[in-house]
């Protein structure tokens, strides 16, 4: 323990750069919020509030989603940036975080976490009209930060696998608002929205595995059970094959909701993604020198193009594959 505070405390010292300016300071401050991780929101909001008014856009409604969703997600990443200061100063990929850096100590960030979260609740409650949405984003805030930051994340490999639930809630924050601003007396089809957020459940541990493949010395160093630190990279590797099968099969599960444009492109993006994944462990079994970074970002791709065709087929809002069936 002694060590370790003084391998910290050295750290300190080199990591430490006061801002100064106000665009340094508001620039740390945006970084709190982790704004590469907030592209998921985009990714999973915008098609989840489509999908739940199909053929309607109403892109007031979604913008001002959008920015509240931006509020409590970036709440959410700013508490994980105070929980984990210890050891992201430990790690090379989060080394240059504000906190760790200590740009912005760890008391301001949690002040600007509440801010930020109070603002989210009511905004989504006032402006957006709905209080279920403002109710998920509590609940994404109270998971992100004490489930899965404080408790899963430095106790087991599972983490990511249980902890990855708060990255899903904003398709349930999307579908909420919609559904609270919708009274034509239409089904609100909750199903579909559980759907959706089970396709970003499974497809979050090949996705973050893949990554921590790569940074696996960076995770043993902090001391984080990431599954690539506790198990064989065979081992890891099959459960990104197994997870990312259970991802596309998932996936498969919406199209009687949506049209043939979503089918064409869940089956052909879900093809490329199951291949990128079979090679990758294919490549570890023979021995080979692989690139986890590849299937990583293959991964993003994957997500996005799915979302992006879902996007498309609703707003066009042609005739589901359930209706032409049934």
């Amino acid at each position: 323990m002694d060590r370790l505070q003084v391998k910290l405390h050295d750290l300190n010292l080199e990591a430490r750069q006061p801002v100064k300016t106000f665009a340094e300071t508001a620039k740390a401050y945006i970084a709190l919020t982790k704004p590469r991780v907030i592209e998921l929101l985009l990714v999973a909001t915008i098609p989840a509030m489509l999908q739940a008014q199909r053929g309607e856009v109403n892109f007031g409604l979604i913008l001002l989603t959008l920015i509240g969703g931006w509020m409590g997600a970036g709440a959410a990443n700013t508490f994980n940036n105070v929980v984990d200061h210890d050891i992201d100063q430990l790690m090379r990929r989060t080394r240059r975080r504000p906190t760790a850096r200590q740009t912005v100590s760890v008391s301001e960030a949690r002040i600007f976490a509440w801010v930020l979260l109070i603002i989210s609740v009511l905004w989504l409650g006032f402006l957006c009209h709905s209080w279920l949405a403002a109710g998920f984003i509590v609940l994404t805030n109270w998971f992100y930060v004490y489930v899965y930051t404080k408790w899963l994340k430095r106790r087991t490999w599972q983490n990511v696998i249980w902890g990855g639930a708060a990255g899903c809630m904003p398709v349930l924050v999307g579908w909420a608002v919609i559904r609270d601003n919708v009274h034509d007396g239409s089904a609100d089809n909750w199903w579909q929205a559980v759907v959706m957020f089970l396709i970003i459940f499974f497809w979050t541990p090949p996705h973050t595995w893949a990554l921590a493949m790569k940074y696996k010395d960076d995770y043993a160093r902090a001391n984080v059970p990431m599954l690539p630190v506790v198990a064989s990279a065979e081992e890891t590797t099959r459960q990104i094959v197994i997870y990312s099968w259970v991802t596309v099969a998932v996936s498969l599960l919406l199209v009687p909701a949506a049209s043939w444009i979503y089918l064409v492109v869940a089956v052909l993006s879900g093809a490329a993604f199951l291949v990128m994944a079979t090679k990758l462990h294919q490549g570890i079994v023979r021995g080979e020198n692989v690139k986890p970074l590849k299937l990583f970002i293959l991964s993003n791709n994957y997500l996005a193009a799915l979302f992006l065709g879902l996007s498309f087929d609703a707003v066009l809002g042609w005739q589901t594959v359930g209706e032409m069936l049934f």
